[in-house]
């Protein structure tokens, strides 16, 4: 008798690819936090080298928990204020339509999101004003001071004006440099996914991604797996909303048969 072969769940990523890019590279050895103990592979010149067996196995754990988030119709946050990250965050944020900070965390945006909401609105207000011709009516100094108004809006709340509802879990790279982030989502519940390097605290983290927070590279590869996890769940969010309006629509179809054959019975 064969015996039918078991389903090998493939991981999204792999050992060479992490390795190509860079993601096991950490920090100085003197740098180390010693919660990322059982994520180091080994020490080299003075530097920590991450074990990316682990962070293969980790990495399908929190792209599963993303895929799941946004599947169910909710919203991922991306946080990334470091130079050599904000491009690369914003650029894979954009492409699944999620709100994300890449400027100065804007203090408050969880544990004060009404407030946010607020400046956001205000933000909107500025616009309307343009387009039903108000500022043409204000002199040009204030015209002047309610552009730089909109201008700093703009740079640090643009990428959130549609979020409109707190976000349901936070992406971030570089944890330490994103502390407030953590604080507030850590006070507030909210799960966290992050890139974690050797100097950072992974306990802090719901689902962290052992990985060199520093390289463009390895920034690069984590976003580009952790985005097409996203992408899976927004298309079977999709496919599961049109499978419901068939439902529907099928089943409204019935219902007037139904009827239109009572009133042929009745007819007669």
């Amino acid at each position: 008798m064969i015996k039918p072969k078991k389903k090998v769940n493939m991981s999204r990523t792999n050992f060479k690819e992490l390795l190509e890019a860079g993601v096991h590279f950490g920090h100085l050895k003197k740098k180390w936090n010693p919660g990322m103990t059982p994520y180091v592979f080994m020490e080299r010149n003075g530097i920590y080298i991450i074990d990316l067996n682990k962070t293969v196995s980790m990495l399908d754990e929190a792209a599963a928990a993303m895929k799941q988030i946004v599947k169910s119709g909710r919203n991922i946050l991306f946080v990334a204020t470091k130079k050599q990250a904000k491009n690369i965050v914003a650029e894979y944020a954009k492409s699944v339509n999620m709100p994300y900070i890449t400027e100065r965390w804007p203090g408050g945006l969880l544990t004060n999101f009404a407030t946010i909401r607020k400046s956001i609105k205000k933000m909107e207000t500025i616009d309307k004003m343009g387009v039903d011709g108000t500022l043409d009516t204000l002199s040009k100094r204030e015209r002047l001071q309610i552009s730089r108004t909109r201008e700093k809006l703009e740079r640090n709340l643009g990428s959130i004006a549609k979020m409109n509802r707190m976000p349901s879990a936070i992406f971030i790279v570089d944890i330490n440099k994103e502390h407030i982030a953590v604080a507030e989502s850590g006070k507030l519940g909210i799960p966290t996914i992050a890139m974690v390097d050797t100097n950072s605290n992974p306990n802090l983290i719901t689902y962290p991604i052992p990985s060199n927070d520093d390289s463009s590279k390895s920034i690069r590869k984590i976003m580009e797996t952790v985005t097409d996890a996203v992408k899976e769940g927004l298309a079977d969010r999709d496919q599961a909303i049109a499978e419901k309006a068939k439902q529907k629509a099928e089943k409204k179809a019935v219902e007037e048969k139904v009827v239109e054959k009572k009133k042929e019975a009745k007819t007669e």
